[in-house]
């Protein structure tokens, strides 16, 4: 999801604020395009779903036919509103604002749920980024043979590209301009490639692991600290993700470490029978249960670095337990966004058919 810079947060979004109900006027419509400047009014049902958009254009066309202020907008709202769901890429989002001629696009999940907006100057914004970007690369990568028999798991190709070099420019993209590597099985491979990262217009530092760390470990190696809140993300995760966003999240929430977080769901592919003792209180057909899993994208601040002990192995869930039994505040970041954990030879399939699709 895209959001304006100017944000308070992912649930209050300035996007937010340009949603209206289907029974409003369109002097309360015209009253809310000038107080939010995203240029354009997201009309919902009282369920809560997209019916359609409004623009100035849409007003005027309205006027024109002698409509006024006290007009019920439901003759000029545009119904077939150009509308995305949350997994399609940045850059295919993209393609369909140029082809359309159009600077707003509202996201949508299947059953037309108003989730966000996607808007022309945020997605081809590049803000620059003071912070560091951490990329977790030393793992074997056991789960994706035979493709890492001779191939450390960040290297391999999707699309091309090494995953690695995806999240190098997803990056970039973002703003962020400092990373750093953490290496140990075959590094001497990732430092050949990638060097000092200037060929890709970014400055890249490594973390030499002499004995696998974990997820978290090898931050105990940076040196210097950071000064700044950082990003981590495990080099394995290919996502359309925005890190600037994650780290603003983290910053308006005054976090010490934050995870993002994505929805699953799993369906009981049985009959539940709910029983108290002996007696059958009723039943459930196939339920399904939902639950948040780990992204492996983080954002940390500096403090966090004291809770590791160096040259010693740590995961990230082992540093959240860490720092939550100490009352030090930990946040989750809800993502929608496409995301995959390239960790087995079917995972590297999808990602290079969605690759090719565009999504």
């Amino acid at each position: 999801m895209v959001y304006s810079d100017k944000s308070t947060s992912e649930i209050d979004g300035v996007w937010r604020q340009a949603i209206l109900p289907e029974s409003s006027s369109i002097g309360r419509v015209i009253r809310n395009l000038n107080e939010v400047p995203i240029k354009i009014v997201l009309v919902v049902n009282k369920a809560n779903k997209l019916v359609g958009t409004i623009s100035d254009g849409d007003i005027r066309r309205g006027l024109l036919r002698s409509l006024d202020l006290d007009s019920p907008i439901s003759s000029i709202v545009h119904y077939n509103a150009l509308v995305v769901p949350p997994e399609m890429s940045r850059d295919m989002v993209m393609q369909l604002m140029v082809a359309n001629k159009i600077q707003q696009i509202p996201i949508v999940d299947g059953q037309q749920n108003l989730l966000g907006l996607h808007l022309w100057d945020d997605i081809t914004a590049r803000p620059t980024r003071v912070n560091t970007l951490v990329i977790m690369a030393g793992g074997k990568g056991t789960r994706l043979l035979p493709h890492t028999q001779n191939c450390p798991k960040p290297m391999v190709l999707v699309d091309g590209k090494p995953i690695l070099e995806h999240i190098i420019e997803r990056g970039k993209l973002e703003g962020f301009t400092r990373f750093v590597l953490a290496i140990h099985h075959l590094g001497h491979m990732i430092e050949s490639h990638f060097r000092d990262g200037e060929w890709l217009g970014v400055k890249i530092n490594y973390l030499r692991e002499q004995s696998p760390l974990g997820t978290a470990g090898a931050l105990g190696l940076l040196n210097p600290i950071p000064d700044e809140p950082f990003v981590v993300t495990n080099g394995d995760v290919i996502t359309d993700i925005r890190y600037g966003e994650l780290l603003d999240f983290h910053n308006r929430h005054q976090s010490f470490a934050t995870m993002a977080v994505r929805s699953h769901e799993w369906q009981n592919p049985f009959g539940v029978v709910q029983i108290q003792g002996v007696e059958i209180v009723g039943f459930e057909e196939k339920p399904v249960s939902r639950s948040h899993i780990n992204a492996g994208v983080y954002v940390l601040s500096p403090d966090v670095l004291t809770e590791l002990r160096p040259e010693t192995l740590c995961d990230m869930p082992m540093l959240f337990e860490r720092l939550h039994s100490k009352a030090k505040r930990t946040v989750a970041y809800p993502i929608h966004e496409s995301w995959l954990d390239v960790g087995r030879p079917d995972d590297l399939l999808k990602a290079n058919e969605i690759s090719i699709k565009g999504v």
